[in-house]
């Protein structure tokens, strides 16, 4: 690139800070542009960089589940996001929690830090010239959504995701709610526990079917974001659903009782100091007054105060199967797309995504190979997934070993099978990481 030359990342969340970085590291230029706090979104309530608007989990850390190993291959590419959010972890049992502001407060430290990024705080409205990666996220405004659909020339598809209520640490009735990880003993653990009786459950789940909503419909599994359905609608589809799902009581034991609950409120920290939990797959699409009402039922809830009600947002996605090239480049155009807006699903597939077009841009304007990485991989599978045109209808979709390509040989048992799939990934993405020293550096 000449001297004057830059590339500009849109959005500043998990795929663009990440992006961002990792073209900068690379001697790169970078404009890095960020609506908020000039313009917002139902969904954002700061406006720091890298902002979590849901859950504040990345999900799993274990290497033998999808979770943990795309989290194995970050880390074998030095993501920038994954070690701010290794910094800023809180306990979370087998996952990797962050408190929030801590986690943004990081990223932007780092953006800060580097000179080959230029912060810039306006909103943009239409596609910017030269090299561009657009990482607006699903909740990308009306103007930009507008022209990306113009670009791509189909038409952006349409989902709801929502987030999970925030309460009070020191609004739980400790008496109540106790203290334990699955399957760990009592007072152990990194979840308070609220447990409910049969008869306090089926009271419960009446009330949370019949509760009045923001977003009045009920919803075909199609509309809503997977990793994100309101856990009303979850419990639409039967008494027992939500007790199988984010309420399942397996593994705990209610010190009170010394015995198993029907179901189970699990509450994890947002922060190192557990002055806040949030409530665990609570999802909700329910109006504030029905969430302060219909959630105070829980045990150990009844005088809870919420810092943050749980929200339910429109968002969108392209069709990348028919639209975007094996990069999540536009064909024909210097644009490429990245995290959510792709239909990754997933904090950190965003940030993959986000390393990725860093990679892939980079060789654009170096003369360089793209980057295909390995489809044995975490990521390599998830992108091979979302770009191959075969897949119809593309729905959003995170890492999972469903879309691997199988083992040969005898058939071995899930855990077995699932801890080769993680061998094979990191065996192949550590030596193409070597082979592409052009695009790692070395690493």
């Amino acid at each position: 690139m000449g001297k004057d030359s830059f590339v500009t990342v849109v959005g500043a969340g998990l795929a663009g800070s990440e992006c961002a970085l990792q073209l900068a590291r690379r001697g790169v230029r970078v404009r890095l542009c960020e609506q908020r706090p000039l313009a917002t979104t139902e969904a954002h309530h700061t406006d720091g960089l890298a902002e979590l608007v849901c859950s504040n989990s990345l999900k799993a850390t274990r290497r033998d589940s999808a979770a943990g190993l795309l989290k194995t291959e970050l880390e074998l590419m030095d993501s920038e996001l994954l070690a701010c959010a290794r910094e800023a972890a809180v306990p979370a049992g087998g996952a990797l929690a962050v408190d929030r502001e801590r986690f943004s407060v990081l990223v932007g430290e780092r953006v800060a830090a580097e000179p080959n990024i230029e912060l810039v705080r306006s909103e943009v409205t239409e596609v910017p010239e030269g090299q561009v990666v657009i990482a607006a996220g699903p909740l990308c405004s009306d103007a930009l959504a507008a022209r990306i659909s113009e670009l791509v020339g189909a038409g952006s598809l349409s989902f709801f995701d929502a987030a999970a209520p925030i309460v009070d640490a020191d609004t739980i009735d400790r008496a109540v709610a106790f203290t334990q990880s699955r399957y760990e003993e009592a007072g152990e653990g990194d979840y308070l526990n609220c447990p409910m009786d049969k008869a306090e459950y089926e009271a419960f789940i009446t009330e949370l079917v019949g509760a009045r909503r923001v977003v009045a419909k009920d919803f075909e599994q199609r509309d809503l974001f997977c990793a994100c359905q309101p856990i009303e609608e979850v419990a639409r589809t039967g008494l027992d659903a939500v007790r199988f799902g984010a309420m399942k009581p397996v593994g705990l034991v209610d010190p009170r009782s010394g015995r198993r609950p029907w179901a189970v409120v699990q509450l994890r920290p947002e922060n190192a100091a557990h002055t806040a939990y949030n409530l665990v797959g609570f999802q909700t699409n329910l109006t504030w007054p029905e969430q302060r009402r219909v959630f105070r039922m829980i045990p150990g809830l009844e005088g809870a105060e919420f810092f943050r009600y749980g929200v339910m947002h429109r968002n969108s996605f392209v069709d990348a199967p028919r639209v975007l090239d094996g990069t999540f480049a536009v064909p024909g155009t210097q644009v490429r797309l990245a995290g959510q807006i792709c239909g990754t699903e997933g904090y950190t597939e965003a940030i993959a995504s986000g390393l990725l077009a860093a990679l892939n841009t980079f060789a654009d304007v170096s003369g360089l190979e793209h980057a295909h990485l390995p489809e044995t991989g975490a990521l390599g599978s998830l992108v091979a997934y979302a770009t191959n045109p075969e897949t119809s209808p593309y729905q959003p979709m995170h890492v999972n070993f469903g879309i691997v390509p199988p083992l040969g040989g005898p058939r071995l048992k899930k855990r077995e099978r699932y801890a080769v799939y993680a061998d094979r990934a990191l065996a192949d993405l550590a030596a193409y990481v070597t082979e592409r020293g052009d695009l790692f550096g070395g690493r």
